[in-house]
């Protein structure tokens, strides 16, 4: 069977996100499976070329994966006549810059969220890949969560009714560094490297919200820094200037309300690291990463408020398990291989840069909203 070679400039595969899950949970991947099909019976064959500022982590990574194509020169990768798609997982400072090259370069482009550190250069970088023809796309992951994909399932099979509310708990303790490593790089910390939890998780908050129930209407949020201090990768004590945790409500069109608290300092008594918990008329849901649980009105039980006595109904065990009915490929994978056949069958693909700039501005106008103290409506983009 013919294969279609799809050149692929990764910019930052050094990292966490951009080696793990784009680079071998998803590009190896698909090659290890042999190929994406594609509408014509060929197949797809992503040609991944690495690039990042250490040339030494490039090439451990080129030969612990039997890849031979990298290089720290960005310019001269997206010159490469056998390169298609630029792909970018730097950090949110230098990602405007770098898919605005891409653009010039006349290549598509995929990227990891936020797509820009403001709405306006967002909606610049929209109007800027729509000119020039390309084809543009924003990883919108969580959606393809086997939690999220069975709760999607229900939401379109009818189960909920009249949904009236959402409420979603993500996060879990990251430690400061210093008697325990942390588990995310310093820079999430500091305001002015593009760190901060509003910046990083309003924009999947944005997608998860809008794609699975309704626009949202207006945001209001309170942020805080609850560990003022951290040590960093070298051992030095330094500032945290950006917010660990958010605690935000939206307002939905049709009415519904969701409150989503996000925080880097608590400590995890849930079943999985995020969970959104979905009441409606008819039934209510608590999804998470993998398991989705629900309980119809049917068998809704009917407790009595008494703090004299302990509690004697078991309440989680009052659930039913959602099967999963089908199987779940890695949810970078699966987004990764719909942009593959978009780029070369033309197939359909929602979550493009448009997408991107409503999570930015949600993003921005949280930021605003917690600065004010007050509610704030959410305009429409002009793009």
């Amino acid at each position: 069977m013919s294969r279609i070679p799809i050149g692929i400039v990764l910019n930052g595969v050094t990292g966490r996100m951009g080696y793990r899950q784009h680079l071998v949970r998803s590009l190896l991947a698909i090659r290890e499976q042999g190929g994406l099909p594609s509408r014509d019976g060929s197949l797809i064959w992503p040609e991944p070329v690495l690039v990042g500022r250490n040339a030494g982590k490039l090439a451990q990574l080129a030969q612990q994966h039997g890849l031979t194509e990298w290089t720290t020169d960005l310019d001269a990768a997206l010159a490469r006549p056998d390169v298609q798609i630029y792909f970018d997982a730097q950090v949110t400072q230098q990602r405007e810059k770098a898919i605005r090259a891409a653009i010039d370069a006349g290549l598509h482009v995929y990227t990891e969220k936020p797509l820009a550190e403001d709405t306006d250069a967002a909606v610049a970088l929209c109007r800027a890949a729509r000119a020039a023809g390309i084809k543009h796309g924003v990883v919108q992951d969580k959606l393809f969560l086997p939690g999220l994909r069975k709760l999607k399932r229900l939401i379109d099979g009818g189960f909920f009714g009249r949904i009236l509310s959402v409420r979603g708990e993500f996060g879990y303790w990251v430690f400061e560094g210093d008697w325990q490593a942390a588990q995310r790089p310093s820079w999430n910390y500091r305001a002015a490297d593009g760190g901060g939890i509003v910046v990083d998780m309003f924009p999947h908050w944005q997608y998860v919200l809008e794609q699975l129930f309704a626009p949202i209407r207006s945001v209001q949020a309170t942020i805080a820094t609850h560990i003022p201090s951290r040590v960093d990768e070298a051992g030095q004590t330094y500032e945290a200037t950006a917010d660990d945790a958010a605690y935000g409500t939206f307002e939905l069109e049709g009415g519904i309300v969701a409150q989503i608290n996000s925080s880097w300092a608590v400590r995890v008594r849930r079943d999985e690291l995020v969970e959104f918990q979905v009441d409606g008329t008819h039934g209510s849901a608590v999804a998470g990463l993998r398991e989705c649980h629900i309980q119809h009105r049917g068998t809704t039980p009917k407790p009595v408020w008494n703090p004299d006595l302990p509690v004697t109904e078991p309440f989680r065990a009052q659930w039913q398990a959602v099967p999963d009915n089908e199987p779940f490929d890695n949810g970078f994978k699966v987004q990764w291989e719909l942009f593959l056949r978009h780029v070369v069958d033309g197939a359909g693909f929602p979550w493009d840069f448009a997408a991107g700039a409503r999570g930015v501005q949600l993003a921005e106008l949280g930021l605003q909203a917690a600065r004010e103290g007050r509610r704030i409506e959410i305009p429409a983009l002009d793009l």
